[in-house]
């Protein structure tokens, strides 16, 4: 449907036996998860993950609640992705088209669908200059044109992954995060009010929603877009990784020794475990990472994977990464 290519596959992920499985990544000893990681776009590499659990929540978390995330696909030509996802069987199109009529965003074309199994994703089609950029210097990072080429199946016109939304239970602890230890810098905010009309319409929320947002640049290639909500029965518990709706966001490092030694004079982060280097002679030999917690529980990893992967053996297609340097926008 969204036209990604597959990277590689890990089946039977777990610990029979120990502990291993809480230790490292936090979810019930006796969890086990099928992996499969995929090119999406020009800059993205997305992990899906299918997991069995003693404990697992089965119920993927709403826009509101938090633990609640999606991603926003870029596109040249909205109208022709619409109508392309509303023939898609098993997609669900929210809604109608929107267009931001005022603040910062003025201009951005929007609309909300969900996956088969009820991820969030969102199509969008941003102008060439939004109103934060031309009053100052922060820059929105877009996709380039060309990913979707002639031949190329997946989302008419979409140029990649434009943004990824995870919604937050304290917006000022978890933007102070992002700028202050992960290095990100804010583009722009919002304050918004929907009716329950609009907010089921939209955002398959059956009640008014009052939302704070945070849009923040993550390095050369990453905008995430933070929000808070105001809703009367929001679940406050966030998804484990093994949960349906489980996430996290995984930072490509130069030294994932020196990165977790930082990490652990952070106030409120925990890592997880030790970093792990994988030497099983499998697709991904010689990956080294870890997992990492930020105060709000928000699950986070850094890794290190050599040029030359073993999966590259089996594939034309390639992950993306690692990108220039952080500073080179």
């Amino acid at each position: 449907m969204l036209g990604a290519d597959l990277l590689y596959t890990l089946e039977g992920v777990s610990d029979p036996d120990g502990d291993w499985m809480t230790r490292h990544l936090d979810v019930h000893p006796r969890a086990a998860t099928d992996i499969a990681l995929l090119r999406f776009g020009p800059t993205a590499n997305l992990e899906l993950f299918q997991y069995t659990s003693p404990d697992q929540r089965t119920e993927p978390p709403r826009n509101s609640d938090v633990g609640g995330h999606r991603l926003t696909v870029d596109t040249e030509d909205f109208d022709r992705a619409l109508e392309y996802l509303r023939s898609v069987d098993g997609a669900r199109v929210q809604g109608e088209p929107q267009e931001v009529k005022e603040g910062p965003a003025a201009g951005c074309r929007w609309i909300y669908f969900q996956a088969p199994w009820g991820m969030q994703l969102e199509l969008r089609q941003v102008p060439d200059v939004l109103p934060f950029e031309a009053a100052g210097e922060e820059r929105l990072y877009r996709p380039e044109p060309g990913w979707w080429g002639p031949g190329k199946h997946g989302v008419p016109g979409a140029r990649g992954v434009l943004q990824a939304g995870y919604t937050v239970a304290d917006l000022a602890e978890a933007v102070a995060f992002h700028v202050n230890v992960l290095g990100g810098e804010v583009l722009y905010r919002e304050s918004l009010r929907f009716d329950a009309d609009y907010a089921s319409r939209q955002f398959a929320i059956d009640q008014a929603v009052e939302v704070e947002t945070a849009v923040v640049r993550l390095g050369p290639v990453t905008n995430v877009e933070l929000a808070q909500y105001t809703v009367s029965d929001q679940r406050t518990e966030r998804p484990r990784n093994s949960d349906v709706g489980g996430h996290h966001l995984a930072f490509f490092v130069d030294d994932v020794d020196a990165a977790v030694a930082w990490l652990r004079t952070v106030p409120g982060v925990e890592v997880l475990g030790e970093p792990q280097l994988i030497q099983d002679g499998g697709p991904i030999h010689g990956d080294y990472w870890v997992y990492f917690k930020a105060p709000s529980g928000f699950q986070m990893e850094v890794l290190n994977m050599p040029d030359g992967m073993p999966y590259e053996r089996f594939t034309d297609a390639r992950r993306f990464g690692p990108s220039d340097s952080w500073e080179n926008r």
